[in-house]
């Protein structure tokens, strides 16, 4: 069964930094791309950042609006996938959740998700 488990969220202030991760598990993590996406209240989830797969090495995809703010990582022994964010400002408040995209044979391209984990920037 393939799980997601984010933390790492929580309140900061202005400026403040946070370490979201997500450990994975059910599934050969090294081998499929995994995304932070996040969703702040009313507005629509916005893809934040991926790592995606490529042969041997990684392709890293960032939104221009975090590009110099947020970096994403993964740790394959690990089996987690981070989000480093970083300068947070109130605008970054919102639940941050981790997805990965697995294909199989036998049931072709899925995405799973996990549960989400708050990011709160306030004074």
């Amino acid at each position: 069964e393939v799980q997601l488990v984010e933390s790492g969220g929580g309140m900061v202030q202005p400026g403040g930094s946070l370490k979201l991760s997500c450990a994975a598990s059910g599934f050969d993590f090294g081998n499929y791309d995994m995304t932070w996406i996040r969703q702040a209240p009313g507005t629509p989830r916005e893809l934040v950042a991926s790592i995606i797969r490529r042969g041997r090495s990684d392709e890293i995809k960032v939104v221009d609006s975090v590009r110099d703010r947020f970096t994403i990582s993964r740790d394959n022994d690990e089996k987690t996938v981070h989000l480093l964010l970083t300068n947070l400002n109130p605008e970054d408040t919102g639940a941050y959740i981790c997805r990965a995209n697995i294909y199989t044979r036998t049931t072709g391209s899925v995405d799973y998700w996990g549960q989400g984990i708050q990011v709160t920037v306030s004074p």
